[in-house]
């Protein structure tokens, strides 16, 4: 197996260093958040994390701090029947989507293989979940040689549901991730604060020690699209603000760069998710350090999730 991120960038594991910059030791309680306060925080991020202005005629270019493409992810989790996937597909494959977006779903695992085959290949599939290594007596588990054998892209790693509810920890999780990117499937690496937590001051704290995990375990972070998902926002209706959903995003890329390089921060996709909807993507994905969505109960909806997706036509602006 490939050596981990952390020994690749850091040399031997006692040489290690991830800690966090001063600047970024958590975020105030949510009731004293105050936009004002991060505006020296925005003025301080690496120049060259952003995109240069042009000088000459006008055109559309997109607003974003990374170079990545924009990505929407939908997790379908444990919802559907085969007759409302089979309308949830019609919809999505009659849908007019943006080209300048990679767009991937995420059904339950039994309906994998009837959403491959009849879906447009415009989208591509993600497994919800998988295992730390290959297949076997592990009952009730999914490996990624099974992902792939069905047309798995991706899969979706670290949700908050898997961490709080199934109870999986940063190990366990950066482990899954690492085997299925080394059998070339890519991983979407959930992370993110319970409110107790980001009431607390912690949510720098709580998400870097996560990204920390999945970087002593990854290869590298090639094909890892990380999702900034609030476990206060998920399902509930509550939804980051732009202001507190590009403050966490930013701080995530500056520690990309501190902790792997200015490459990976550019090129490595932060998505946003927690309560997500058709409504409130435009005004999400103007923040130049989002750059996409991972979608829960507005992707089951084939004409809001296109909104959702076609939304990376706010990111466009005069330059």
């Amino acid at each position: 197996m490939a050596a981990s991120l952390a020994s690749q960038l850091s040399g031997p594991k006692s040489a290690i260093s991830f800690s966090s910059p001063p600047h970024f030791s958590g975020l105030r309680p949510s009731s004293n958040f105050k936009l004002d306060n991060t505006h020296s925080f925005f003025q301080n991020v690496d120049s060259h994390l952003r995109l240069s202005p042009s000088h000459k005629a006008c055109r559309p270019v997109v607003s974003m701090a990374g170079s990545g493409k924009f990505f929407v992810g939908g997790n379908w989790k444990c919802n559907g029947t085969k007759d409302s996937i089979s309308k949830l597909v019609s919809d999505l494959n009659s849908a007019k989507l943006e080209s300048d977006v990679d767009v991937v779903v995420a059904p339950p695992f039994l309906y994998i293989d009837q959403v491959k085959s009849s879906l447009t290949d415009r989208i591509e599939i993600s497994g919800q979940n998988c295992w730390t290594g290959k297949g076997g007596a592990f009952t009730g588990e999914i490996s990624v040689e099974q992902l792939k054998d069905v047309g798995c892209k991706w899969v979706i790693l670290g949700h908050s549901e898997r961490r709080h509810v199934i109870g999986e920890n940063d190990e366990f999780i950066g482990k899954k991730a690492a085997y299925a990117l080394n059998q070339n499937v890519g991983v979407i690496a959930c992370i993110g604060e319970l409110l107790e937590e980001r009431e607390a001051g912690k949510t720098f704290d709580v998400c870097f020690k996560q990204l920390k995990a999945f970087a002593d375990a990854l290869p590298s972070w090639d094909d890892v699209v990380i999702a900034y998902e609030p476990v206060w926002a998920i399902g509930t209706g509550k939804v980051a603000s732009p202001e507190q959903a590009q403050e966490v995003h930013a701080a995530v890329r500056d520690w990309l760069s501190k902790n792997a390089s200015a490459e990976v921060a550019s090129k490595t996709r932060i998505i946003y998710g927690g309560s997500v909807n058709g409504g409130n993507s435009s005004d999400l994905a103007k923040k130049e350090d989002i750059d996409g969505f991972l979608v829960g109960g507005a992707s089951l909806k084939g004409p809001e999730f296109a909104t959702i997706i076609n939304s990376v036509t706010s990111k466009k602006v005069a330059a």
